[in-house]
């Protein structure tokens, strides 16, 4: 076996990423769209909080997996700032006791904002953070989707959380659904991230959610949240015709970073658009081990690190086939396609389209939209990735490349 899984004497990936997931599914939100706080039903009976034992075994087993000087770990949910400061003050503790000389640890932080203060603020601050905010735009694009569990409003809040971030000089990306409340304003979203909010890093993540669904039909049945892939598309090719105006050299898009990784010919750090799967775990509060967070059943269960040290669950041969599906499946429309080499197929959870092929694997619900955005940055991608080549890159260039090596986060 070659590629990530080619290293250690386990077998596992000389280099993986877990999502941690230390308060589980719990969460102060209701987001209409989350995909993860059904996750609960998983654990009816749980507290939802990693126990120290799960925290201290993760920490030390995650930091000896890893062959990089860096290591990040990322903290998801759920919402994890409801486990409190305290939490996270004895995770780093933990992780300067287990950190071995020459390596470095970084963390970065995905909350929904509300429940920041300064004190959230200057522990981020004093332990280098970085924290990814979720927040879909405007008030009238975002508080229809993201309310409290009594129905109340949170675009104000978050936002005044973001300039305290800000006061405080806290590195901050954003994560932004995209789904059928947001989809037709990219300009509107777009300008609101960099005008009010000041933003320099974003992701939009389109939203495609499966109505609960057993009949195994191929197209499958999606809710009212989640866009087409031609509404995707054109959302994304809003977004680059605002960015490229004035943009190029100082905010950075995580998508334009991976298109111009791909036409210049190197392995994107988007997992979605990378040719397999299988380096992107998750870990629950339980110390269960997923193949994915886009994928936490029970079918999708790999082992649990108090039983199997997480190398071991990483490179088993339940996480490899995983990984190798992706490309196993992919339909013979995408072999023909001239946009392959920056998409392959995205990602798997998102193959949900009727085909008409002999194979019968399904094609992905956003594929038109990707082509659409594809052909649309094609010529400037070309343009950009030649100047790279040349080694006589405009400044703009070399600093929009220079900031997305620098972010850090999924």
């Amino acid at each position: 076996m070659t590629g990530i899984f080619d290293n250690t004497f386990f077998g596992a990936p000389t280099a993986f990423h877990v999502m941690i997931k230390p308060g589980g599914a719990r969460c102060n939100l209701k987001c209409g769209y989350c995909y993860y706080l059904d996750k609960q039903k998983l654990y009816p009976h749980s507290s939802f909080r990693m126990d120290e034992r799960v925290l201290r075994e993760f920490i030390r087993q995650y930091i000896a997996s890893q062959y990089t000087e860096t290591i990040v770990f990322e903290w998801q949910g759920g919402e994890p700032t409801l486990l409190g400061l305290d939490f996270f003050r004895n995770a780093i503790d933990l992780q300067r006791t287990c950190c071995p000389p020459g390596k470095r640890i970084r963390n970065s932080f995905q909350t929904n904002g509300t429940l920041l203060d300064d004190q959230w603020c200057r522990f981020f601050k004093e332990h280098d953070f970085l924290v990814g905010i979720s927040i879909d735009g405007p008030a009238p694009m975002h508080d229809p989707f993201r309310v409290t569990n009594a129905d109340g409003e949170t675009c104000g809040r978050v936002v005044d959380n973001v300039h305290l971030l800000k006061k405080f000089g806290v590195e901050f990306n954003i994560l932004c659904c995209v789904h059928s409340g947001n989809v037709g304003h990219p300009a509107v979203v777009y300008r609101f991230f960099r005008n009010a909010l000041g933003a320099r890093f974003l992701q939009f993540i389109p939203i495609v959610k499966k109505v609960d669904d057993d009949s195994g039909d191929v197209p499958v049945p999606l809710t009212a949240h989640s866009i087409s892939g031609s509404e995707y598309g054109e959302f994304l090719v809003g977004v680059f015709d605002e960015w490229v105006k004035r943009d190029v050299a100082g905010i950075f898009v995580q998508i334009f970073d991976a298109a111009l990784a791909a036409w210049y010919g190197n392995p994107t750090e988007m997992c979605v658009f990378a040719k397999t799967c299988g380096n992107n775990l998750a870990v629950e509060h339980t110390g269960d081990v997923y193949s994915c967070d886009h994928f936490v059943t029970p079918g999708h269960l790999i082992g649990n690190i108090l039983d199997t040290p997480l190398s071991e669950l990483a490179g088993s041969a339940l996480q490899r086939h995983f990984g190798e599906k992706k490309a196993v499946t992919l339909p013979a429309q995408c072999g023909q396609c001239r946009f392959l080499f920056a998409c392959n197929g995205e990602c798997p959870k998102n193959r949900l389209a009727r085909m008409n092929d002999e194979e019968g694997h399904p094609l992905n619900h956003l594929c038109e939209g990707y082509r659409r955005f594809f052909t649309h940055i094609e010529k400037p991608m070309e343009f950009m990735a030649g100047q790279l080549r040349q080694q006589r890159p405009p400044a703009a260039v070399m600093s929009w490349m220079a900031g997305g090596r620098k972010r850090r986060g999924r």
